[in-house]
């Protein structure tokens, strides 16, 4: 296994405003823990080569200030509509059209189609904790991957670490 996939889900969003479910912003909560989780990436050397995210606001506003914090220009985050409300089977769609030669990619998007991608990937070698939330907002995984994007089967990768914010500072 030679290649990384950093999933990250996006922030916790303001449900307080009357925007629509895709237009949605980030809460305060969410800005720092975007960040925190950019600046945890940054000091432990897990900067992504290539970064994906859904075109809903709350996720790109994520994606924004977690590459921000990593020095990545927000001209370096490709939005993929496909991401936002995916199943699995898209999102294993738009890894695979990944440059072959990302090494580290970043995912960032929504549940439940990121626990599931996370699960399937790692054919349910995890721990579920006693919430039974595996992914919660903000939460990073990071996942050790085949050589190849188009060879992402169930059990194909191995979760080398699931982070959630407060473990994050």
């Amino acid at each position: 296994m030679s290649r990384t996939l950093i999933l990250l889900r996006h922030g916790k969003s303001d449900w307080s405003t009357d925007d629509n479910d895709f237009d949605r912003p980030l809460k305060k909560r969410g800005i720092n823990a975007s960040r925190q989780a950019g600046k945890w990436l940054g000091a432990n050397n897990r900067v992504p080569d290539f970064v994906i995210a859904s075109p809903a606001k709350r996720a790109m506003q994520t994606a924004e200030i977690s590459c921000d914090a990593m020095g990545i220009k927000e001209k370096n985050i490709f939005s993929r509509k496909h991401i936002y409300l995916a199943t699995p089977e898209e999102l294993l769609y738009v890894l695979e059209d990944c440059p072959e030669q990302a090494q580290c990619v970043m995912l960032v998007g929504h549940n439940p189609g990121m626990e599931d991608l996370l699960y399937y990937l790692v054919n349910g070698r995890l721990t579920i904790p006693e919430d039974g939330k595996i992914m919660p907002t903000a939460t990073l995984a990071i996942l050790n991957m085949p050589d190849s994007w188009e060879q992402l089967q169930s059990g194909s990768a191995e979760l080398e670490i699931l982070l959630r914010p407060r473990e994050l500072s």
